[in-house]
């Protein structure tokens, strides 16, 4: 099954959903944002790879802002960075041939599930299909310990990416935003405050109807 051009979702709506199906809701549904310290300093550290320029260092080619695209996922948006690394043929030392390697910016440290990392191989899935050619390692590059995480884009992991990829095409088209579940990752969600998980959790209700029920208690 392909995904026609009118049907791509944005790429980052995997690591929302990963990380949590009502962030994932709340964004790409509901269409709300709320910026904290956190997303600030994500935003001013993608301004600095999403230049769009491209600079090669020794046998490596960097290109940032690199337009992304797979409709075999569905899925559309950009990568931070894509290094594209020099490799010679063994047996024909003239030929050569640049391997990509996405690398995504991340501002805090590497988190205990996967959203991260789905995100960075659907990248490479984009890749893949774009370039006709293997991706089978990137990296994520954390701004808290200021290091990178080597990733290994392997069956596992490509198969996550994947049914994440469907669950998020089905989350959407439903236009349903799932109750909030409390758990201890809440506190680091910019959507903390609209989300209201420890608020609406015995008697769900959706942020829009929340507020105009916060709205008609005012006008009473």
């Amino acid at each position: 099954m392909l995904f026609s051009e009118d049907d791509l979702i944005q790429l980052s709506a995997l690591q929302h959903l990963v990380f949590c199906q009502r962030q994932c809701a709340l964004i790409h549904i509901e269409q709300v944002w709320d910026e904290n310290l956190y997303t600030a300093e994500g935003r001013i550290m993608h301004e600095h790879v999403d230049s769009g320029k491209t600079e090669t260092r020794g046998d490596v080619r960097v290109a940032t802002g690199v337009p992304l695209r797979s409709l075999a996922l569905g899925l559309s948006g950009k990568a931070d960075v894509v290094e594209f690394h020099k490799i010679r043929n063994d047996s024909n030392k003239k030929r050569i041939t640049w391997q990509p390697f996405p690398v995504e910016y991340k501002r805090g440290k590497p988190k205990h599930d996967n959203c991260d990392k789905v995100q960075l191989c659907a990248q490479a899935i984009c890749l893949e299909e774009m370039l006709n050619i293997e991706v089978n390692h990137g990296a994520l590059f954390y701004g808290t310990t200021r290091r990178r995480l080597d990733v290994l884009f392997d069956d596992g992991l490509r198969h996550e990416t994947t049914q994440a990829a469907l669950r998020v095409h089905e989350l959407i088209e439903s236009g349903i935003t799932p109750p909030p579940v409390y758990s201890p990752k809440c506190k680091n969600c910019s959507l903390l405050n609209i989300c209201l998980p420890d608020k609406i959790k015995k008697g769900f209700l959706s942020v829009e109807t929340y507020i105009k029920k916060c709205l008609t208690q005012v006008v009473e």
